[in-house]
C-alpha cells in the first residue's frame, strides 16, 4: 500500500504563523468557538478540508437565507459589520489565522451577531468541495495577499484555475467581488477572471465602483495613505447549462 500523503498538491496562498494570542483571544476560542466556529473534518493538513466533508447551511444557521462568503476575513471588520447590518442574510468567514478568527468572534459576540459562522481552512478547498454547489449568493475576496515578489506569485489566490472552484460554489447570477491595493495583482485578477468562461464582467470600464457594502478598514486606509490606489472588480456567475 502507498504511504498516506502528508503534503498538498498545490501551493497555498498563505503561510501559517504562530503568533501568540492575547488572553481575551484565547478565551474567545474556549467560550465562543462552539457558537461560531465550524468543526471541519481535515485531510492532509490542519487547514485542509476532507474532500468528503460537506457543509449544510440550513443546519448551521437554522434557516434558509442568502449566504455570503468572505475569503480571508482577517480580523473580521468587514464581515461583522455586514452581518450586523444585514440580519436577513447569512455570512461565512474563511480565515487561517487564529488571532483574526478570535477577534472576529469577540466582535460578533459583542454586536450580538448570530447570522455569522467561521471556518479555519484553506479557501479553495472550501469552495471546491465543502460548500454545496451553488450555495453562495456572493463570494468576497478583499485585499488577499499579493505575494508581490516574483518568485512567490504562484501563491496568489486568484490565479488560473481559481474560477472553477469559485464558479462551483456560487449560485447562478451570483457575484464574485474582489478588491486589492496592489496594481499588479489587480491586473492579474482581471486577466484571470476575464478568461474564465463561467463568469462575466458585472462592471463597465476598466474597474468596478467601490463596493459600498465593504466597510472602510484600517488596512484599506493604510494602503491609501501609502498612495496605493484601491481597485475593485465584480464578476457574475453565468447560468449553468
Amino acid at each position: 500500500m502507498p504511504e498516506p500523503r502528508t503534503f498538498r498538491d498545490e501551493p497555498v496562498s498563505f503561510v501559517r504563523r504562530s503568533g501568540r494570542m492575547s488572553e481575551a483571544q484565547e478565551r474567545a476560542f474556549a467560550e465562543l468557538a462552539p457558537r461560531y466556529l465550524l468543526d471541519v473534518p481535515r485531510d492532509v493538513a490542519w487547514t485542509s478540508v476532507h474532500p468528503e466533508a460537506r457543509m449544510d447551511p440550513a443546519e448551521e444557521y437554522g434557516r434558509v437565507a442568502p449566504l455570503i462568503v468572505e475569503i480571508g476575513s482577517g480580523q473580521g471588520h468587514a464581515i461583522v459589520s455586514a452581518a450586523t447590518e444585514r440580519p436577513d442574510d447569512d455570512f461565512l468567514a474563511v480565515e487561517v489565522f487564529r488571532a483574526g478568527l478570535a477577534r472576529t468572534m469577540l466582535d460578533a459576540d459583542k454586536a450580538g451577531v448570530r447570522n455569522l459562522r467561521l471556518i479555519e481552512a484553506n479557501a479553495p478547498e472550501v469552495l471546491s468541495t465543502y460548500l454545496p454547489e451553488g450555495a453562495a449568493a456572493e463570494v468576497w475576496i478583499f485585499f488577499s495577499d499579493p505575494w508581490h515578489k516574483k518568485r512567490h506569485t504562484k501563491r496568489r489566490l486568484i490565479r488560473p484555475g481559481f474560477g472553477d472552484a469559485a464558479a462551483r460554489a456560487i449560485a447562478d447570477g451570483g457575484l464574485l467581488r474582489l478588491a486589492t491595493d496592489w496594481e499588479d495583482y489587480a491586473l492579474q485578477m482581471r486577466e484571470v477572471l476575464d478568461a474564465e468562461p463561467l463568469f462575466e464582467r458585472a462592471f463597465d470600464g476598466d474597474w468596478a465602483e467601490r463596493f459600498d457594502g465593504r466597510v472602510m478598514t484600517a488596512f484599506e486606509r493604510k494602503g491609501i495613505a501609502k498612495g496605493r490606489e484601491i481597485r475593485d472588480l465584480v464578476y457574475r456567475r453565468k447560468p449553468r447549462a
